[in-house]
């Protein structure tokens, strides 16, 4: 993997965004297929020694992806992603929140809208990543589940399955 892979991750909470940018030592295909098919995604959205299992996806506008995290425990902490836009290739966006197994929402952690967009550079390529709130206090509590540490982790298991392919 090349050190120097960009990696930029903003707080910005006057207008309730957190920004990630991240690169990717891979073609956009492989990068995309990464983060839109379960069997992948399950490969490298969970900080290690945690891993995602995936309950169900279906990846369309309108469509859900319920997966759960599980620690090496067995605690599962379910979570979900609603589809609401996709251009293939290009960019998706969704609403993703905390829930039960069953896909019914917990209200006690905030949702959040996130968009994603890739970037081909040629050599690699570059998610743009926002990620929306209602509020600034629902961007601190995110923060304050380890979002940034879990979620950098995460990305970097993608640059070692992407190595692997």
């Amino acid at each position: 993997m090349k050190s120097s892979l960009l990696m930029n991750f903003t707080v910005d909470k006057a207008n309730k965004k957190i920004n990630v940018e991240r690169e990717f030592a891979a073609p956009l295909k492989k990068v995309w297929a990464a983060w839109t098919q379960a069997e992948l995604l399950d490969q490298w959205w969970a900080p290690k020694p945690w891993k995602a299992q995936t309950k169900s996806m279906d990846f369309k506008v309108g469509g859900r992806w319920l997966y759960a995290m599980t620690g090496p425990d067995g605690t599962k902490q379910w979570s979900f992603a609603d589809y609401k836009s996709i251009d293939p290739q290009h960019s998706f966006s969704l609403v993703d929140g905390f829930c039960d197994e069953n896909g019914k929402l917990n209200t006690t952690f905030p949702q959040s809208s996130w968009s994603n967009t890739f970037e081909d550079t040629g050599d690699s390529t570059i998610v743009h990543i926002e990620l929306k709130f209602n509020k600034a206090e629902e961007l601190e509590k995110l923060l304050e589940t380890g979002f940034k540490e879990g979620f950098t982790m995460g990305l970097g298991n993608l640059d070692e399955l992407l190595a692997k392919k």
